[in-house]
C-alpha cells in the first residue's frame, strides 16, 4: 500500500501536481470544444481529447463526457455509445473513485450504461429546449459541487430535446434517502422531468451527470459564471485526495 502510494505521489510530482482532465469525443459530440475550453479558462489544468476508441484511461484524474449527438442519437440518446470501447475503462474509472461528469447527451450515456439511475425520455413539449434555467443546488457533497452552497441558485444553459430525467418510485426514494439529487430546476421545469430533477449522482458522489450545461457558464460574457465552481469544486476535491497542495505550490 504504501509503495503503490509512493508511486503515485512520484507520478503526479513529474507533472507538477497537476489534475489531468480527458474529455471523451464520440462520433457526433458537438460540446467537446466547449468543455476543454472551460477546464483551460477556469483551472488552468491540462486536458486531453479522448477520441471514443481508447480503452485506456488510466493517466486521467476526471473524465468528461460532453453533450451533443454520440451516434446521431440513433436508437435512444447514449444506447450506441454505450457500446464505445471506451466505455469499459470509464467504468472502471468510477469503480476506482476517480471524478466523472456527464453533461446532457454525456449524462444520457452514464444512464445507459448503468453507472448512474433512471432513464431520459423526450421532452413533455416534444420540442428542443435552448436557453438560461434556474437550477437550486441540492447537495454539496460531490466532488463536483463542493465550492457552491446548498439552496443556492445557479444560471445554468440548457440545449437539449431529451432531457426528460425518469424514474420509478422507489429509486426516487433511494435517490432522495441517499442523498443524490444533486441539482433541481427553479420555476419552470424544462422538460417535464420527474421531481424537477436537473441532476443526479451516484452513491460515492464521484459520478454526476447533469443536463445544464456548466461548461457554458463560466464567463460573464456568456451570460452566467455559475458554472466555474464546478470546476474549482472538483480540483479542489482531486487535490485534498491527494495532498498535492504541496507538490503543485498551491
Amino acid at each position: 500500500m504504501e509503495t503503490s502510494r509512493s508511486v503515485e505521489l512520484g507520478a503526479l510530482a513529474e507533472r507538477g501536481g497537476q489534475m489531468k482532465f480527458a474529455v471523451i469525443v464520440f462520433p457526433g459530440s458537438n460540446c467537446d470544444v466547449d468543455c476543454y475550453k472551460a477546464v483551460e479558462d477556469t483551472i488552468g489544468q491540462p486536458v486531453d481529447y479522448v477520441w471514443h476508441t481508447e480503452t485506456d484511461l488510466s493517466g486521467y484524474d476526471c473524465i468528461l463526457l460532453p453533450g451533443g449527438f454520440s451516434y446521431g442519437d440513433y436508437l435512444r440518446c447514449g444506447a450506441i455509445a454505450r457500446f464505445a470501447p471506451v466505455m469499459n475503462a470509464l467504468v472502471k474509472a468510477a469503480e476506482e473513485g476517480k471524478f466523472i461528469l456527464g453533461i446532457c447527451n454525456g449524462f444520457q450515456i452514464l444512464l445507459e450504461a448503468g453507472l448512474l439511475p433512471g432513464a431520459m425520455l423526450r421532452n413533455r413539449s416534444l420540442k428542443f429546449r435552448c436557453h438560461p434555467a434556474a437550477l437550486r443546488v441540492e447537495t454539496t457533497r460531490t466532488v463536483f459541487t463542493s465550492d457552491y452552497a446548498r439552496g443556492e441558485i445557479l444560471n445554468i444553459p440548457i440545449a437539449h430535446g431529451e432531457g426528460n430525467y425518469y424514474c420509478d418510485e422507489a429509486t426516487l426514494v433511494e435517490l432522495k434517502a441517499s442523498d443524490q439529487i444533486v441539482f433541481r430546476y427553479v420555476g419552470e421545469n424544462p422538460n417535464g422531468s420527474v421531481d424537477d430533477i436537473a441532476g443526479i449522482c451516484n452513491k460515492a458522489g464521484n459520478v454526476v451527470g447533469m443536463m445544464p450545461h456548466p461548461e457554458r457558464a463560466v464567463s460573464a460574457l456568456l451570460g452566467s459564471e455559475d458554472g466555474k465552481r464546478m470546476f474549482t469544486s472538483v480540483l479542489n476535491a482531486w487535490r485534498v485526495k491527494h495532498g498535492t497542495a504541496a507538490i503543485s505550490g498551491a
